[in-house]
């Protein structure tokens, strides 16, 4: 829920175009794993993209609840800088919240769109510095590919990310987190206002020696999303 749609618009930063949403996600992982038995079940996320002649902005907030109590924030801030044409950008970020050690990205992203932007990726490779570690290891890299995919003329989309970066854990030194949605976008559907701009969905996080976890975890998620 973090940051697909982000990315998603940076891939289609050529068009003049501006958006926000906010997400609230039930999540089954406390129910699917004894070790995860305190886990948060509700998350929001709130997401803001906007464009500009130097490239975008973009930034997300999530917050996880349990009862009836903020138990962790998390935030995101990247920029996305092409003071030229092509499918190559520079692309810098810092990632944070209560609870998360600080973290300052920097790279290059490579971008494709088909010609109707109903389909695309793009491949990131980026420094990853980390504050306040365990382990002393603050340098560190980061690998990250994007996909998004429209179907059924936008009635659903099907997006996702995958990250894999060096960060010594408990675990071992490489940690690996992917989280593909799929949401069914109801203003699309016949005989619904297309103003009503709902969808309901799901993501799945696949990850592995992720949050300081041993080995492979995969955890489904029930979810909505209001866009502005």
């Amino acid at each position: 829920m973090k940051k697909v749609f982000a990315l998603i618009l940076i891939l289609v930063s050529g068009l003049a175009l501006q958006a926000q949403n906010i997400q609230l996600h039930y999540d089954f992982g406390g129910a699917m794993y004894d070790d995860l038995d305190g886990r948060a079940p509700l998350t929001s996320t709130v997401e803001h993209f906007i464009p500009d002649k130097w490239g975008s902005t973009f930034f997300f907030v999530d917050m996880d609840y349990k009862d009836g109590k903020i138990m962790s924030a998390y935030w995101e801030l990247a920029r996305e800088l092409s003071f030229w044409k092509g499918p190559f950008s520079a692309h810098v970020e810092y990632n944070g919240g209560v609870g998360f050690g600080d973290a300052y990205l920097a790279g290059a992203t490579y971008t494709y769109n088909s010609p109707s932007f109903s389909k695309g990726y793009s491949i990131s490779l980026m420094y990853k510095g980390i504050r306040h570690t365990m382990y002393h290891k603050p340098h560190n890299f980061q690998l990250t590919g994007v996909w998004y995919l429209s179907l059924e003329k936008g009635l659903y989309d099907f997006t996702g990310f995958v990250d894999f970066w060096k960060e010594k854990n408990p675990s071992g030194n490489f940690i690996f987190l992917s989280e593909p949605q799929f949401w069914m976008n109801l203003n699309k559907l016949k005989g619904i206002d297309e103003k009503l701009n709902l969808s309901v969905g799901t993501e799945v996080e696949i990850s592995h020696n992720f949050a300081w976890r041993d080995g492979l975890y995969i955890i489904p998620t029930l979810a909505a999303k209001w866009k502005f």
